[in-house]
């Protein structure tokens, strides 16, 4: 990668940050409405390697929300679209793809892949993986991110995070939270979420032919506004310890400029 492409990231966290997100390794499971926003959040802020985990396809259904998802990768991999996108960006990240589908049987042995990550982002919907990699990255001691219900909410100026012992307000979260103290893991997992109630559902005659087949998960709504940034906050949170702001200071005021 050159040193003109981060450039502008050194002028604001300094070459020690820039260097050590250059030496990081994080594992992306999911890569749909938040997790792709998060993978290209940590490309382009120079993280040394990614490993990109998902098993399903771009669908027509994923147009409005995901990175990957263009007219012309309908039917292709996830995670190959996405390393196409981002060795196009970094050709210098070291990307490693995982496209079986993640369970509690697996989830160790994903782990185990790399000696040691600087972070993890749990973006999977799938419940039992979900539990199982956040309760493995707990015993293991591996910084963990979760994202916690973005679909069926309009507000982006509600995401905050929060460990998980302390989020409200989130349906989706409390269920998360519930079944990990089940588990004995009552805290130790940063988590991504809106304490925005879902909204109703305008048509739910459109859920039923939404469905993929006859007693199929439930279709949710869902707007890129508030999924890309929950996987840029994902990010955020995944590379702070990386990026060590102590006794840095701010300007006084704010005042509009170049971005």
């Amino acid at each position: 990668m050159s040193e003109e492409s981060l450039s502008r990231l050194s002028l604001l966290l300094g070459e020690d940050a820039v260097g050590r997100l250059r030496q990081s390794a994080f594992l992306v499971c999911g890569l749909g409405g938040v997790g792709s926003w998060a993978a290209e959040a940590l490309a382009r802020c120079g993280v040394g390697a990614l490993t990109l985990a998902d098993f399903d396809t771009v669908k027509m259904s994923n147009l409005n929300r995901q990175l990957v998802a263009l007219n012309s990768t309908v039917g292709r991999l996830k995670a190959e679209v996405m390393a196409e996108r981002l060795r196009d960006i970094r050709p210098d990240l070291e990307i490693e793809l995982v496209t079986e589908r993640l369970s509690p049987e697996n989830i160790a042995a994903l782990l185990d892949r790399r000696g040691l990550w600087n972070g993890v982002l749990d973006a999977i919907d799938e419940r039992p993986a979900k539990l199982a990699l956040l309760e493995a990255c707990v015993r293991r001691g591996i910084p963990v991110v979760s994202s916690m219900g973005a679909a069926n909410k309009l507000s982006p100026d509600h995401i905050t995070v929060a460990d998980i012992s302390e989020t409200a307000g989130c349906p989706f979260a409390k269920l998360v939270r519930k079944e990990l103290r089940r588990r004995g893991v009552a805290n130790g997992v940063t988590c991504v979420y809106s304490p925005e109630l879902p909204v109703e559902t305008i048509d739910e005659t459109a859920v039923e032919e939404l469905r993929e087949a006859p007693g199929a998960k439930r279709p949710l709504g869902s707007i890129v506004t508030v999924t890309a940034i929950f996987g840029l906050r994902c990010a955020q949170a995944l590379m702070e310890p990386l990026v060590d702001s102590a006794g840095r200071t701010h300007r006084g005021g704010w005042h509009p400029g170049k971005v």
